[in-house]
């Protein structure tokens, strides 16, 4: 050890020491600049929804989208076909040449759970039982992710999207306090963002508004209308040319008039189904149609090659961006619907965090008044290890963005116990030794190396059992178990390596001194 008492040991502690307090303070100070920890929504408030899923538009969805496949495969193969319709549950097309039939067949049953039904030349396609369960059970899964990819993009800190039992998906917003914020994020959660590019019935487009929807329906046709004018109507066909499920990317950009419009992009197989479409139907009508509403219905002057396209509504700029958010996330396989929404107050939030607060600050004095008293001034290195402990917490969850909570600040406070556990065991080490005669220095030393199995087994045990509750569980629980881990080793360096480094620096006049009261806290026998 050198001369100085200055370790690498000691360096280590105090750039911790200086880094912890640079990157706490803007938590602390609630500066505009620098990182800072977000409060979760038991502290801030914010709005907490239980959300249903319409698990029957799904299986609609399933068949529309495989009728688009039996279209688009009859059309490429040069198969002719005859009142393809969709019909609830179930598919039904009759087959005109019956040597095309091995060839519809073998594609049929390519696609997996489909039951396939035929009189003759005429088929019903229908999902199996399995297949319809384990569509509910995707629509499920993928709505709690395209939420959770929709809230990301949006903006907020950490919102919580969780399967809840079977059917629900239970969503929580921190940091939602205004109406406008409320019904922001709600119409963006609710958004289908179903797009569809579909072929507008120029024959009969002109007796739309005479239609019925049954009727529409027996021309293999449905009723939508305009999305700026709802008097408008529009007569397209029920099986669509394609749909966003074969979309690549959706972004906000400006017409020639300035005004916002989305364009988007098709993969590989959406760019050849739509440049093959327009190719063959250069001079009829192509609807872009969204979420049931006609948003534009162009002429095809050309073939459109590339798979690229543009929506255009009368968007306000933040209309715009939601919607592109929404598109890129991707479309709700079936709709969402609310069946349970609470707001929480920021003063529930707020009488939460002085609770919290006025228990960590009277635990944290009651520990370091009790070290002074009992260990003398070396309860005094320990207390700085604590205090250190707290910064180098507060720094770590603001650079990496942690949102704290109720139970993480339960986490925080349950780190300062464990921090104390070891430094009572280091001291106690030291203690034993002294009694039995050992110098001071060589005291220090043995009193480390004797006690540091045994801060070793705890913490490792208490970070693996967090480790787990940080995979297994879900919003405040992860929040507890990132917390405890983060304390669990700010805890292991500030007592193991930087108490010793302080030890190391003061040594030299601990030994001069020799006063085991003051320094100790006890008499030497």
């Amino acid at each position: 050890m050198p001369k100085s008492g200055v370790t690498y040991r000691l360096v280590i502690f105090a750039l911790a020491i200086l880094l912890g307090i640079g990157f706490a303070l803007p938590t602390f100070l609630q500066t505009e600049k620098g990182a800072k920890i977000t409060l979760g929504l038991d502290l801030q408030g914010g709005l907490h929804m239980l959300l249903g899923v319409e698990t029957d538009e799904a299986l609609h969805s399933k068949i529309k989208s495989i009728a688009s496949n039996i279209k688009f495969f009859t059309d490429d193969s040069g198969i002719l076909v005859d009142n393809l319709r969709v019909r609830q549950d179930r598919v039904s097309v009759t087959l005109l040449d019956p040597d095309e039939e091995a060839k519809l067949d073998t594609m049929l049953a390519e696609i997996s759970g489909l039951v396939v039904e035929k009189t003759g030349l005429n088929y019903v396609v229908s999902l199996s039982e399995e297949e319809k369960l384990n569509t509910a059970q995707y629509a499920i899964n993928q709505a709690v992710e395209t939420i959770r990819n929709r809230l990301d993009q949006f903006g907020l800190a950490e919102p919580t999207v969780a399967r809840q039992g079977e059917e629900s998906i239970l969503v929580e917003l921190p940091g939602i306090k205004t109406a406008e914020d409320e019904q922001r994020a709600r119409e963006l959660i609710a958004k289908a963002a179903h797009l569809q590019l579909m072929a507008v019935d120029s024959k009969r487009q002109d007796q739309v508004y005479t239609m019925t929807a049954a009727e529409a329906a027996s021309y293999g046709n449905v009723i939508f209308p305009d999305a700026r004018n709802a008097q408008q109507k529009h007569l397209v066909q029920a099986i669509p040319i394609l749909d966003g499920s074969m979309l690549t990317d959706a972004r906000v950009a400006f017409d020639q008039n300035n005004q916002p419009v989305i364009n988007f992009s098709l993969n590989s197989q959406g760019a050849k189904i739509f440049g093959d479409f327009t190719g063959k139907n250069v001079g009829n009508y192509l609807a872009i149609v969204l979420d049931d509403k006609v948003y534009s219905a162009p002429v095809i002057r050309e073939r459109i090659g590339g798979g690229s396209g543009q929506i255009s509504g009368a968007f306000s700029i933040q209309e715009a961006h939601d919607l592109a958010i929404a598109l890129r996330s991707g479309a709700l396989l079936a709709p969402v619907k609310l069946l349970e929404k609470r707001s929480i107050g920021p003063s529930l939030g707020a009488d939460s965090v002085k609770a919290s607060l006025t228990a960590l600050i009277l635990g944290f004095v009651a520990v370091v008044i009790f070290m002074v008293i009992y260990y003398g001034l070396v309860g005094v290195i320990a207390n700085v290890a604590l205090i250190s402990n707290l910064f180098i917490i507060i720094s770590v969850m603001a650079l990496f963005g942690a949102t704290l909570t109720l139970p993480g600040m339960a986490g925080i406070v349950l780190t300062v116990g464990m921090a104390v556990d070891a430094n009572v065991i280091i001291n106690e080490r030291i203690r034993e030794l002294l009694r039995s005669g050992v110098s001071i220095k060589k005291a220090v030393e043995q009193g480390y190396a004797n006690a540091l199995s045994a801060i070793l087994d705890a913490n490792i045990t208490t970070l693996i059992a967090a480790v787990v509750l940080y995979s297994y569980g879900t919003g405040p629980i992860k929040g507890f178990a990132v917390t405890i881990s983060i304390g669990i080793l700010a805890s292991m360096l500030t007592a193991i390596l930087g108490t010793h480094g302080v030890y190391d620096l003061l040594m030299n006049r601990i030994e001069r001194s020799k006063n085991m009261a003051l320094w100790f806290g006890m008499k030497r026998g």
